[in-house]
């Protein structure tokens, strides 16, 4: 089962674009029953370790603007650390559906603002200091979800870049892939640090994930990616919904 969720996942990643860290954790929580915290540190491991692929190439086609990363890094860097701290704060004794409610939250936000997003016409706005200035503020609270839940960084950094820059769409993928990927190694090794790390699971998913890259990649061209990601965006709704109400109703 291991095996199989580490190449679904890397699959529907290379088809849609989605985030590793969204879709990882829900997943792991309900059908291999992995604790909240340990999900949480191997989604940002495994994050990283699919973006890990994708990165240089990303570089070696100049689709990085690092300017633009570096705004990015200067808030979602201090926010993932911070996050990771309040995760770790928060674990404990009898506190696991407590993480899996704020989880479920984050998840509900994510999907209902991409939700909106999708059908949102997107115009171009001129680049300036002043609206780079303003990346830091928005990604640290985005840096902060990611150390937390491991969730959001592609979808929400990717917004941001849409709204706030003129970068292309092979900039913005490539941009915020660079960014997503210092964010799950940077949270992921904070987690380490703390010994929530299952090395087992992650080899297993990996392993499994880089047979679910290739066979994602040779389909890509044939699927179409929009209806893709309105399902899961509707799918990680329904999850982190049930992940609040099972807050309230638990059995």
């Amino acid at each position: 089962m291991q095996y199989l969720l580490g190449g679904l996942i890397a699959a529907f990643i290379a088809l849609t674009g989605v985030g590793a860290g969204t879709i990882t954790v829900p997943l792991l929580i309900l059908f291999l029953h992995v604790p909240a915290v340990v999900a949480v540190t191997v989604g940002l491991m495994y994050s990283a370790a699919v973006k890990l692929i994708l990165v240089p190439a990303q570089i070696w086609r100049k689709n990085v603007s690092w300017k633009v990363l570096g705004f990015m890094l200067a808030g979602g860097a201090p926010g993932v650390l911070i996050g990771a701290l309040l995760l770790r704060r928060f674990a404990g004794p009898g506190a696991e559906r407590g993480v899996e409610g704020v989880l479920g939250l984050i998840l509900i936000f994510t999907a209902v603002y991409q939700i909106i997003f999708s059908f949102r016409p997107v115009t171009a706005r001129p680049e300036n200091q002043n609206k780079l200035r303003l990346l830091p503020l928005l990604m640290l609270p985005v840096g902060a979800e990611v150390g937390f839940s491991s969730a959001g960084a592609g979808a929400l950094g990717s917004a941001a870049l849409l709204t706030l820059t003129q970068l292309t769409p092979a900039q913005v993928v490539g941009t915020d892939i660079l960014f997503g990927f210092t964010l799950s190694l940077l949270g992921g090794s904070a987690h380490w640090f703390a010994h929530t790390l299952n090395a087992h699971l992650l080899l297993h998913m990996v392993e499994g994930g880089a047979i679910g890259a290739v066979l994602g990649t040779l389909l890509a061209p044939r699927v179409p990616k929009r209806p893709l990601r309105f399902a899961l965006w509707i799918w990680l709704l329904l999850i982190g919904s049930m992940f609040v109400y099972r807050i309230f109703f638990a059995g």
